[in-house]
């Protein structure tokens, strides 16, 4: 059973749970409503919102570290329960000083571009032979009042293994600049030539089953 800091939420009996995902990226959002769309979860964006002139820090050595940050930060701007989420991409082959971790768009002190980014992992795809297996191992922290949080860093949330390639096709959603050299182990197709769209969150029922259990439902 929910406790009283999602009693708030929750309202009336059988009233669905709100939540905001403190997320910017409107991709990362859609994916995760998707996820969730079996649970009596009503998800806020950012942009729902009123706007945050600040940002919030995003300077942990792990995925779970700046997923923590991330919420802390969101929760003492709205007072409200949120979640967010945090991704580390490690790649196959690559030493380990060079892997991109929780900085797969932050390279060298700055943050590139969506095409800099498509461009900076096919160049290595291509020194590792055109070809290289990659991953994301995901992390969540959800908070849902002063004294209650729950998180989690495990492989039942983190997506599945993808080749990555030297030779792009053309973008087709903004905020996924990998998806253009990402290629699918099982059937050799590219991420943008499939129905839908890949998930780092591939495995959705790790998702919904950390939400029934934090939440109860």
């Amino acid at each position: 059973m929910p406790g009283k800091g999602i009693e708030k939420v929750l309202g009336k009996a059988g009233s669905v749970v709100k939540l905001i995902y403190g997320t910017g990226n409107p991709g990362k959002f859609s994916m995760m409503k998707e996820a969730l769309k079996e649970l009596d979860v009503e998800l806020l964006s950012l942009r729902d919102l009123p706007a945050v002139q600040e940002e919030p820090e995003e300077t942990g050595r792990t995925p779970l570290e700046n997923a923590r940050q991330k919420a802390e930060f969101y929760y003492s701007v709205f007072k409200m329960p949120v979640f967010s989420c945090d991704s580390g991409m490690y790649i196959e082959g690559l030493a380990e000083e060079e892997q991109p971790g929780v900085h797969v768009r932050n390279v060298g002190g700055r943050r590139l571009s969506d095409a800099e980014m498509t461009a900076y992992y096919a160049g290595i795809a291509h020194r590792l032979g055109g070809r290289c297996m990659a991953e994301y191992r995901n992390a969540i922290c959800l908070i849902l009042d002063e004294n209650r949080r729950y998180e989690h860093f495990g492989p039942d949330i983190s997506g599945v293994r993808f080749y990555l390639v030297d030779k792009p096709v053309q973008q087709k959603e903004e905020g996924f600049p990998l998806d253009p050299i990402s290629v699918d182990v099982d059937n050799g197709m590219y991420f943008t030539q499939l129905e839908g769209r890949q998930s780092i969150f591939e495995k959705s029922e790790g998702i919904v089953r950390f939400f029934r259990n934090a939440l109860g439902i």
